[in-house]
């Protein structure tokens, strides 16, 4: 099973991928109707538009799906590592996700499509953010690798295989949270409309606050980085 997975990964992993659970379903109820985290859609909407001609819907998609990629970048620059570990500027990143989360609301309100960008912008740093432990492979923003990752391990199941317990945890715990996002972003849009992403703009920066605070906890302890 591998090395155990620190609290701190699993807590972080939950409030994130409620995060982008919330922020997804907003974007799917709103007024462009279109995914904020889920590219394999944006990407398949985008071809839809070209072919049939709609370039207004296209351009909107293209500076969504530019956006997610640049809040990518943004994230491999500030955090310069591809493994999850202490040390790493994880509160400036999910700082700055929080702060583009707030601004996307009045872009929402507005129509502008700078709010899907605002929002893309925050959840391509989030998702660069958080990408490996000890060998688990971490995904907030997006559930089809874990749910790919379930049916590869129910097949080694089958065959008799060892099962990969941290793994199956993280993949359960990625969907659940996701999943229950959606639910929470979903009645928060019905009676608040885009004031809706003020809560994952609080839960990252709360967020980021208390990996700050544990950080400093487990280095004052003499636990290296």
């Amino acid at each position: 099973m591998g090395v155990q997975l620190p609290r701190w990964v699993w807590v972080g992993t939950a409030a994130l991928s409620s995060v982008a659970g919330i922020v997804n379903v907003v974007g799917f109820l709103g007024f462009q109707h279109q995914a904020i985290t889920h590219l394999t859609g944006n990407t398949s909407l985008l071809a839809a538009s070209l072919a049939t001609g709609d370039w207004h819907g296209a351009r909107h998609l293209i500076a969504a799906m530019a956006a997610f990629v640049a809040g990518a970048a943004l994230g491999g620059l500030i955090v310069q590592d591809s493994t999850l570990r202490l040390g790493r500027r994880y509160g400036v990143a999910l700082s700055i996700e929080a702060l583009l989360l707030l601004l996307a609301v009045p872009l929402f309100d507005a129509g502008s499509v700078m709010g899907p960008v605002c929002a893309a912008l925050a959840c391509g740093l989030q998702n660069a953010m958080a990408t490996t432990f000890s060998g688990a492979v971490v995904r907030t923003t997006h559930v089809s690798g874990m749910f790919t990752d379930l049916g590869i391990m129910l097949g080694h199941a089958l065959r008799g295989m060892p099962l990969a317990r941290r793994r199956l945890g993280l993949c359960m715990l990625v969907i659940s949270f996701f999943f229950a996002g959606g639910i929470l972003g979903a009645l928060l849009f019905a009676h608040f409309g885009y004031a809706a992403l003020y809560l994952p703009a609080a839960l990252t920066g709360i967020t980021g606050v208390g990996y700050v605070l544990y950080r400093q906890r487990q280095l004052h302890n003499g636990v290296s980085a």
